[in-house]
This record gives C-alpha cells, sequence and structure tokens, in this order.
C-alpha cells in the first residue's frame, strides 16, 4: 500500500528504503483479516511468527531529487520516478545511479498539481514498455500513455481528460490492478460535490482499459467509475486476497484507509 504523507511546500530531496517501510508494505499488501484488526510490536523490533527481527537502519537509496511524486518499478528492478514541478521522469538503477530519461510535455505544476502518478503495465511490457503518466494540464487532469524507447520517452497519447484540477486534491495515483485494468484515483479538486455526481470524474476511482475506455463490468454502463464519494485518494494497492485497498487525504488528521468495492 503506497504510504504518503501530506504534501508539503518545500521540495522532497531524496528517497530512502527502510526495513520499516518495507515491513508496513508488505503487511498490509499480505492482509486477510477484516478492518479493524491490530498488531503491535516492541519499538526497533518486529513480530513475525512469534518472533522478532531487528529493524535495519534506513539508508539512501538516490538523491538529489525534486518533489518525487510517484515510483514504478521495472521488471529489471530499476525503478522509474516522477518529479511532480519540473515533470521529468528518472530512472534510479540497482547500484542508485540515477539519470533522466524524459520530461513529460504539457504538465502545468502549480499547488499539489504536476506531473503525479505513474505505472506500467506488466503484463505488456515485455513486448511493448509503455508508461501511463497523470498529469496536471492546462485545464485538467490526465492520463497519457507514453512508449519506452530505449532509454527515453516516446510520443505521448492522451488515454483520459476531463479530470478536474485546482490547486489542491489532484488525485493522481495509477495502477493496473490484478484484472489488468488501469485504476485512476481523482480528487474533488476542492469542490465537495463532484464527489457525489456521476457525471463529473472528480472524486472518484475510474477503472479503464489501457486505451482510456470504461472496462467491462464497471457498475455504472458506459462509466469509467469504479467507486465514488472520494475527497483525494492517493493511494491504492491490494491485497493477497484481491481486496482492493486506498489510501485517501482527509481533513486536517482525518486520514483514512479503506477497502473499496464498486
Amino acid at each position: 500500500m503506497p504510504v504518503r504523507t501530506r504534501p508539503s511546500t518545500s521540495p522532497l530531496r531524496r528517497i530512502a528504503v527502510s526495513a520499516v517501510t518495507v515491513v508496513a508494505l508488505t503487511g498490509l499488501t499480505a492482509c486477510s483479516s477484516p478492518p479493524g484488526g491490530t498488531t503491535s510490536a516492541s519499538p526497533g523490533s518486529v513480530g513475525s511468527s512469534g518472533g522478532r527481527q531487528s529493524l535495519d537502519a534506513p539508508s539512501d537509496v538516490a538523491t538529489g531529487l525534486n518533489v518525487p511524486w510517484s515510483t514504478a518499478v521495472l521488471p529489471t528492478g530499476d525503478v522509474l520516478v516522477s518529479e511532480r514541478e519540473s515533470a521529468l521522469v528518472k530512472r534510479i538503477g540497482l547500484n542508485g545511479q540515477t539519470r533522466e530519461i524524459g520530461r513529460v510535455p504539457d504538465v502545468v505544476a502549480a499547488g499539489e498539481g504536476g506531473l503525479l502518478g505513474i505505472a506500467i503495465d506488466p503484463a505488456t511490457y515485455a513486448a511493448t514498455p509503455v508508461l501511463y503518466a497523470y498529469l496536471t494540464a492546462a485545464d485538467d487532469n490526465r492520463v497519457l500513455s507514453i512508449p519506452l524507447q530505449g532509454d527515453g520517452l516516446g510520443q505521448p497519447t492522451t488515454v483520459l481528460t476531463g479530470i478536474p484540477k485546482a490547486s489542491n486534491h489532484n488525485g493522481g495515483r495509477l495502477a493496473f490492478g490484478p484484472d489488468g485494468f488501469l485504476y485512476v484515483t481523482t480528487g474533488d479538486a476542492a469542490t465537495t460535490s463532484r464527489a457525489q455526481d456521476l457525471g463529473s470524474l472528480g472524486g472518484k476511482i475510474l477503472r479503464v482499459t489501457a486505451q482510456g475506455q470504461p472496462a467491462p463490468g464497471n457498475p455504472f454502463a458506459g462509466s469509467p467509475v469504479w467507486s465514488y464519494g472520494h475527497r483525494n485518494v492517493q493511494g491504492i494497492a491490494w491485497d493477497a486476497s484481491g481486496r482492493m485497498w486506498a489510501s485517501e487525504f482527509g481533513q486536517n488528521t482525518w486520514d483514512e484507509l479503506n477497502v473499496i468495492t464498486p
């Protein structure tokens, strides 16, 4: 499950990996009990099958990044990183070496908007490597597909448009689900009524094909909407039993972790 803190106006400068983060993510994605259960562990240790394991100290993987917003792990183990304000996509190798592979065009970065979520389709990557990117443009938030050509970005194709934009509540997470469809999280763009309006793409989790069409089996015929009534979803993941989870920014401290059903 992606874990994020509330966005800061100061640039985030480094990506760090720690055993604490790895354990938290693994524990969530492997969760098979209903929400509401709790576990505990002594500070500095993690319970595992009745035992305890010391946590390693965090170590830097890459530094010098400018507001990194999202990551996409390639089959090679390298990681692509989106920078929200620069609109650059960078590739971090297994040795920590970082290099630019391109700038996503037509990004208008302001407030919480800019180049946000990125994802690859693991089912088609070997034959046709494509990067999907969620970005804030001049008039809306939108999703592009961009061929990965060699170690660079090819010509983008617009996949989905018309997602409301604002200085905050832009959503922005992308992920391919276990069913092979692309899930897109959107915010209400600071207008709460959008979340309950099925005619708006704001305040929703969308489920679409790789070409941006409403996926078969969506709950509303001809609509990309998978779930609605959201404020600002910025994290999605699936557990071992196939349940979808979403982390949602709330008012002040009222953040939420929800199980999502269509």
